[in-house]
């Protein structure tokens, strides 16, 4: 049986989490504060906050109305969660496949190349032509698969060379992606927004990163060993992945559908002799 301070504990834990780091501050306060909003200092602190929710939610529902912008977001928040958690643990499963104290271990050069690789391909993917709008979420599928893979190897193989190529690949295919999301999130929003929304797809990252976190590692839920923990990595990506096939699939069959409805039987008006 539990102690009885231990969840009060973990509460005020979570509480204490959020208010030190308060994700959204840094974007929230600017917003209100703007030219747009333009409320003072003490409106935003003190009085009208019900104005300020309604103003809020009123944004919210405008910004996030639009599918694309949606659905780029949906993925930021998703797989923001699941890199954090694997970056936060990766070294705890190394440890495991190759003790540190027996042999010698590479762990801060494959950091290292891992990051140089992300901003190589945030490079490269400026050069890319695709048509997001069409494409997106199949995109979006593809590179989840490839990303639930890595995960997958650096879980089953065992192998720490395996593990840092994996790694490698899953950091580099994040950032590739985490770009293109940043920039279709951008495009489809006025600046004004640009702190709303991407506070709000920074705050529910790491909401679900605690939560996750909470059920997975911590021993007030399942308190899972490492291996078993970057298996629920892979099939929380995986599950990312067959969203976004999903979604991409609807978009398609609507997309005929209304090709369909818009292509009307011409007729020829033949000319009397």
């Amino acid at each position: 049986m539990s102690e009885p301070w231990l969840y009060p504990t973990i509460l005020l834990c979570i509480y204490g989490f959020f208010c030190s780091h308060r994700p959204l501050e840094p974007f929230l306060i600017p917003f209100l504060m703007g030219p747009d909003k333009n409320l003072t200092e003490t409106e935003v602190n003190v009085s009208g906050l019900l104005e300020v929710l309604k103003m809020l939610w009123s944004d919210f529902l405008e910004c996030y109305s639009c599918s694309t912008l949606l659905a780029w977001s949906v993925w930021w928040a998703l797989s923001t969660c699941g890199y954090l958690q694997v970056i936060n643990y990766a070294q705890a499963l190394w440890e495991k496949i190759l003790p540190s104290s027996d042999f010698e271990i590479y762990n801060g050069y494959v950091e290292t190349i891992s990051t140089l690789l992300g901003a190589f391909a945030a490079f490269v993917v400026s050069f890319v032509k695709v048509s997001w709008a069409v494409w997106g979420e199949l995109a979006l599928c593809i590179f989840s698969v490839v990303i639930a893979v890595c995960v997958y190897l650096m879980d089953t193989v065992r192998n720490i060379w395996v593990c840092y190529t994996s790694y490698m690949l899953f950091r580099a295919t994040y950032m590739l992606l985490i770009t293109i999301a940043t920039y279709q999130i951008a495009a489809n929003l006025s600046m004004r927004r640009y702190a709303l929304v991407f506070g709000i797809n920074t705050f529910i990252a790491l909401l679900l990163q605690t939560l996750l976190t909470v059920i997975v590692v911590d021993s007030v839920g399942l308190g899972l060993d490492i291996f078993l923990q970057f298996l629920i990595y892979a099939s929380y990506f995986a599950v990312i992945a067959v969203i976004f096939l999903i979604a991409w699939l609807y978009k398609l069959y609507k997309r005929r559908g209304s090709e369909g409805q818009n292509e009307l039987p011409s007729t020829e008006t033949v000319p009397e002799a």
